[in-house]
């Protein structure tokens, strides 16, 4: 069962197996905000027409503006971070690529696609001597692990004296801006990844940013070729990214999800391995069946072949999915300990 769920967001797996209509599911599966900002009003146009250059320019310079880099940093936008996740490794010279792991698994997957020899690291220290890209999530997706900015700073270093690429995945940083390296967009062997769509709840729009030198990010973009982001995507960021008061409010709303969340957690004795405002993962030995349990009453988190004592809890959007949540985890975990004892 646990093979099936390579991502979050697979409810219509579950639901074919556990039952049940999808809105009586509680899918805590993904790291997404459960609770999405407003749309913008849109403009007929954008439905109509092909993206403009005017769109994509407004789009990225809110995007400029609200990741703080600086004015030479290239920044090309994609529908979808996962989308320059993949492109990414064909436009490089084939390399050994060291990846912080364990983490989001399809960095692993697009460089080895792309010929690329990957190697999997547990700290910084064991970077191969060889390798010219270093892979790095941050806060990292599932354990919530922390790089500071000073060893993102001497990787960067390290790769530039090797003509290498320092890669920051900074998908959930939006929650934790004092995380973020993009302010350093725009220098020699840096790219970030940027997404858009999980802070402010909207991650069907499929937007996403990589920030960069400019000759990278124009490879980027010509290899994406024209109109690959659609006009609402654009013109959705750009009203959204470039409303301070929305991001004030949208943090506000994350972190009480999160208090929330860890609340009903550790009140049902479960440890948090590690979190970041926007998910948790606690570690069980129980872990596959409290998964099935939760799932027999319609609650779906995110287990994980390569630790199956984890499990990755996303955000309860108020009061009621905090209450509803609480009362599966209890009979669930009861359910688990009756079984241990069989």
């Amino acid at each position: 069962m646990r093979e099936a769920y390579t991502h979050g967001g697979g409810l219509g797996l579950a639901i074919a197996r556990f039952g049940g209509a999808r809105a009586g599911w509680l899918d805590l599966s993904t790291g997404i905000n459960p609770s999405p900002v407003p749309l913008p009003e849109l403009s007929p146009d954008v439905w109509t027409r092909l993206p403009e250059d005017g769109l994509m320019a407004a789009a990225i310079a809110a995007a400029r503006s609200a990741y703080a880099a600086p004015a030479k940093a290239g920044i090309v936008a994609a529908p979808g971070s996962q989308a320059l996740i993949s492109l990414l490794p064909f436009l490089l010279p084939q390399t050994d690529v060291a990846i912080l792991e364990p983490t989001y698994g399809e960095h692993r997957a697009a460089f080895a696609a792309a010929g690329h020899r990957v190697h999997a690291i547990a700290s910084l220290d064991e970077m191969p001597a060889r390798a010219g890209v270093a892979v790095v999530v941050n806060p990292n997706n599932p354990d919530g692990r922390q790089t500071s900015l000073e060893s993102l700073a001497g990787l960067q270093e390290e790769m530039r004296r090797r003509g290498g690429l320092l890669v920051v995945d900074e998908a959930f940083a939006d929650a934790e801006p004092a995380l973020s390296v993009a302010p350093k967009a725009g220098t020699e062997s840096l790219l970030v990844h940027r997404s858009f769509g999980k802070f402010f709840g909207l991650a069907g729009v499929r937007l996403g940013f990589a920030l960069t030198t400019p000759v990278l990010a124009e490879t980027l973009a010509a290899r994406l070729g024209p109109w690959a982001v659609s006009g609402p995507a654009l013109a959705i960021g750009a009203a959204v990214l470039a409303s301070s008061e929305t991001w004030s409010k949208v943090a506000g709303e994350v972190a009480a999800q999160a208090a929330r969340r860890d609340e009903v957690l550790q009140g049902a004795g479960l440890t948090i391995h590690g979190a970041t405002p926007l998910f948790a993962t606690v570690e069980t030995q129980d872990a596959a069946a409290l998964f099935e349990a939760l799932c027999r009453r319609h609650v779906l988190t995110r287990p994980f072949d390569y630790r199956p004592d984890w499990l990755r809890f996303g955000n309860v959007k108020g009061a009621a999915e905090a209450s509803r949540l609480s009362k599966a985890l209890a009979e669930a975990l009861s359910d688990t300990a009756k079984g241990n004892e069989a």
